[in-house]
């Protein structure tokens, strides 16, 4: 092969490997905005469903006062620290779909509790403890959710709009 036809299949190699780059670096900076927004807000739910939890003894009360109050927190950080670079569409519509995802999020987290809290938990006494609640529900659900929440705010709530048609 002669040069300038290596150069020909070379270049259009290190573009796209540019491109691929750029997009994985833009996705990683994203991922650990939200990742720090996200630790700060599990620490505020962890603190808060143990708090609640000992007052009521009601472990599902506990997390859904917990995830409300840590995903309004986490609302303010992903809007304007995570995605502060995405055009906004409204803080009325950006706030009611992140709160409908949360929803599918706490959903998640609560499936977690239950299965372990009260269905598993008839059978071995051992999951209805604290320890076994924030395992089931806070670390668990909370896994869960993230993935979920992750990447439905990058591609529902906080979305890139498409580039104007000519």
């Amino acid at each position: 092969m002669t040069l300038p036809a290596a150069a020909a299949v070379v270049r259009p190699v290190i573009g796209l490997v540019r491109a691929v780059r750029e997009r994985f670096d833009r996705l990683l900076r994203e991922l650990g905005k939200f990742g720090v927004v996200g630790a700060i807000c599990y620490v505020i739910d962890v603190a808060i469903f143990n708090v609640v939890r000992a007052l009521t003894g009601e472990p599902i009360l506990a997390t859904t006062v917990s995830t409300v109050i840590a995903a309004t927190l986490a609302f303010l950080g992903n809007r304007f620290w995570t995605w502060k670079d995405r055009a906004r569409s409204g803080l009325t519509r950006e706030y009611t779909l992140y709160f409908g995802v949360n929803l599918v999020g706490l959903l998640i987290g609560v499936a977690c509790l239950w299965i372990s809290h009260d269905l598993l938990g008839s059978y071995w006494p051992v999951l209805t403890t604290t320890l076994a609640d924030n395992i089931s529900g806070k670390v668990i659900g909370v896994g869960l959710a993230s993935l979920f929440r992750f990447w439905a705010y990058r591609t529902i709530v906080f979305r890139v709009e498409p580039a104007a048609q000519p």
